[in-house]
């Protein structure tokens, strides 16, 4: 168990800053997601994939700590702008200002579709395993692929950023 999270924790703390929008939260997340999945590894069923499962753990973390802020204070997430990702792979600039603006506007898509958009098109997994770890429908996840493309599309070409 030790092992498979160290080989998927970049994957997990990846999807924690999506789900949370800041570094420092990210890495809280996808501590306690950690830390859970080990108090419960007893429940992790061989031979299934320890990605889906720890995703799902750190969703559900998140979700219940936004239903305790929203009790607490109200919530109150951070700004795209704020959030400082790291760039791994140097390109040419026209090419990071275009992924920095593709980025961005993943951001500012409703937290759904920011979701499904980085477990399909950033982390890989197929539809099907989308929505297992979302825990909905295989429909509802095409629907929230294609509604953020619409978005992502819609505002590049607004702003005339889209490529010609």
């Amino acid at each position: 168990m030790r092992r498979g999270l160290a080989e998927i924790f970049p994957r997990l703390w990846r999807y924690c800053l999506v789900l949370t929008r800041n570094n420092d939260n990210a890495n809280d997340l996808a501590q306690a997601a950690c830390e859970r999945a080990l108090e419960k590894a007893d429940k992790f069923k061989t031979g299934t994939h320890l990605d889906r499962w720890v995703f799902r753990i750190a969703q559900r973390i998140w979700l219940n700590e936004l239903r305790s802020q929203a009790v607490r204070r109200g919530g109150g997430l951070v700004s795209v702008d704020d959030v400082d990702v790291p760039d791994t792979k140097t390109t040419d600039t026209e090419t990071n200002i275009y992924a920095s603006q593709v980025l961005k506007e993943v951001y500012l898509l409703p937290e759904a579709q920011r979701i499904a958009v980085l477990l399909v098109y950033v982390e890989g997994f197929s539809y099907k395993d989308a929505a297992q770890v979302l825990d909905i429908p295989i429909g509802t996840v095409m629907s929230r692929l294609a509604a953020a493309r619409g978005r992502i599309s819609k505002r590049m070409d607004r702003e005339g950023t889209g490529s010609e």
